[in-house]
Parts: structure tokens; sequence; C-alpha cells
């Protein structure tokens, strides 16, 4: 791929962005109470929130899938990106392509109870909820990093993620691709609107709970395997007299529902069971188009935090790569005044992984 290509897509996606940017209602200055989503507890997940963990997270989320090889080696960005440039430059005709009323009732309006027609689901709850949240609790930790102009920071970096994220899922792929239409001109832009106002912020935060309960990624060096990636976030509605019982959602390319209990030392325990993605499944019959669907396979987890910040957890899964797989965040094992985050996962043939986080390097090592 040409420089001057890459600096069409880059000037193109950034331009968006920033003209979003700048007709929002969110201040550079915002006070400590609006601080919803980033609170710096220095433990659990909360500790992990940073810039470049949130891109190589959302970037490289679509190599969970089993069909999908999680070795950085393999991903062809240079087809990736030039794929994500024609279609983002002839959205008209990638929408065309795949028929403008399908397009609209796959992808943007949720009517389809068919969940291989539902591709509108990870777009609200992924692109609109979680890329929105993602851009206000990057404008709260480059706040309270004292970067100026934590707005425009913001940006980029949701820029950055969201661009790496398109051109991994395209990779090697070569066609039009109506995702990426959808993601990069609806949800997304709205997401950054409506996270960008204080009510809705506060709305989600305090009402719902919503919080970042990402894994914790890390790189194996030997063969440049990903592993334990994958942006998660967690939604709650507390209820009865004394709060002490709550419905519970756990979410990301998955979704777990259950119920969070409170104790008097105010630390939750949740249990969710649901269904996961474990593969990608093109359902068009041309080689020129894909309409990406996935097969859905069991999980369940169990869960536990402090003040909604995430210390550990214990998942099962149907999942070819991920049978088990629990992480402890750092806040639990203490070594003096060092508290690394650890993790461990077992595939259906019983393979272990390893690895182990820190706080202040944005991705661990694993085996």
């Amino acid at each position: 791929m040409k420089i001057a290509d890459i600096k069409k897509i880059s000037v193109f996606v950034l331009a968006l962005f920033c003209i979003l940017l700048g007709d929002s209602h969110a201040t550079d200055t915002l006070g400590v109470n609006e601080h919803y989503f980033y609170r710096d507890l220095g433990y659990g997940s909360d500790a992990l929130i940073h810039p470049v963990r949130l891109i190589l997270h959302g970037g490289f989320g679509i190599l969970q899938m089993a069909n999908r090889d999680n070795d950085l080696l393999e991903v062809d960005f240079k087809n990736g990106a030039n794929n994500l440039w024609m279609n983002l430059k002839n959205p008209v005709k990638a929408v065309q392509e795949e028929g403008v009323s399908h397009f609209f009732v796959t992808q943007v309006i949720p009517i389809s109870t068919d969940r291989k027609d539902a591709y509108y689901w990870p777009n609200y709850t992924l692109h609109l909820l979680g890329g929105g949240m993602s851009y206000r609790m990057m404008i709260e930790w480059y706040q309270h990093h004292n970067f100026k102009y934590p707005k425009i920071w913001a940006g980029v970096t949701i820029t950055v993620y969201h661009v790496l994220n398109e051109i991994v899922e395209n990779s090697e792929y070569v066609g039009y691709n109506t995702d990426a239409i959808a993601d990069m001109y609806i949800f997304n832009p709205i997401g950054i609107i409506l996270f960008s106002n204080d009510k809705v912020s506060r709305f989600f935060s305090e009402k719902l709970n919503l919080s970042d309960w990402s894994y914790q990624i890390a790189l194996n060096p030997y063969n440049m395997n990903i592993r334990n990636n994958g942006q998660n976030f967690m939604m709650r509605y507390w209820f009865g007299k004394n709060k002490k019982t709550a419905f519970f959602y756990h979410f990301g390319t998955h979704g777990e529902i259950g119920l969070s209990f409170k104790r008097t030392d105010g630390n939750i325990f949740s249990l969710g069971a649901g269904l996961e993605a474990n593969s990608l499944i093109n359902q068009s019959d041309r080689s020129d188009f894909r309409e990406l669907t996935t097969d859905l396979v069991l999980t369940a987890g169990l869960f536990y935090d402090r003040e909604n910040s995430l210390l550990a957890s214990l998942i099962y899964s149907k999942k070819q790569d991920y049978k088990l797989r629990m992480n402890v965040y750092p806040g639990i094992i203490k070594i003096g005044s060092f508290s690394p985050g650890v993790f461990w996962s077992l595939s259906q043939q019983n393979k272990l992984s390893l690895g182990f986080t820190i706080t202040w390097i944005p991705l661990g090592l694993s085996s």
C-alpha cells in the first residue's frame, strides 16, 4: 500500500471524528465528580485502563475467534487497510451490493430475531455503547494524567482503535464489507456523541454501573501469538430495598446474564450464563462480498469485584481455545508493594496457557 493511501485513510477518519468531537458537549476540563468510567482505584480492571491496552484489545478483538489465527504475523495489515479504504470511500456502492433494505434491517434497525441476521447486536453493544463509553473513559484517563486537550487525545485513541479493528477484521479479504460502513459511519460516531453528554454518561455509570472488564491481554514472544485478549463490559441494576442484589450482564463477543450479590464488606460476587461467539461464518455465496455471522456456544462465569472494578473471574466456555479461563487482576496477589495480574487458560484439548500483566506495561507476557 502506498504512503499516500495511508494518509488518505488517516485524514479521512480523523476528520470525521474531529467534526463530531467539535460538536460534542463535553469540555476539555472535566471535573473530578464527572469521572464516570475511570477512577484510578489502583486495583482490579480499573488499574489496567490505558490507551495502548484499549487499542490492543479493541484492534485485535476479532482474533479471539476460533477460525482466526491469533498470530500477529499472519495478519495482512496492508490488504486489510486497502480493503477498508475501498469500502469507506465507496459506502453507497457497498450498501447497494448488499441491498439497501437488507443493510438497514440487519445492520441498523434492531427488528430481526434471526441470530444469523442480527448483525446490529454487536453494533449496538460493542460499537455504540462500548465504543462511546471507551471514548469517555479515555477523556477521563487523559484528564487525570494531566494531558492537555484530553478530548483530542481520546479522539485519536478511539480512531486508531476503530481503524485497527476494521483493518484486522478485513485482513486477507478483498471485496465489499458493509460491516465497516455501519461501524465507522453510524455506530462509532453516535456512541461518541452520546457519551460526550454528562447525563448519558452519568446514567450508564451510576444507574447501570457500566464498566470496562476487559481481559489481561498478553503476547507470547516465541510465536507472536496474542493471548487472553478481548474487550469486555459489565452492566448491572441494583434492586430491592437494601440494594444487595442486582441484575447482571457481562458482554463482549459473548453475553452472560445473571445476578450480582453484594456482601457487607462491599465486595460483590456475580454469576452469569449465556452464549459466546466461537468462529466466523460467511453466509454469502459471492467471492467479492461477504456477510459474516458467528456460531454460538455456551458460556458461564463467576466474577468477583469491588466498586465495579473486576478483581477475579473464572469463565467456562465451549470455545475452542478457552474451555476454562481464570483472570486474577492486580490487587489480589501482593509481593510487598508490587501486585501483578495473572491468568491461566485451558483449551478444549487441555493445553495450558499462563501469563501475567503489570499495571504500567500495556501488554503482558504469556506462554
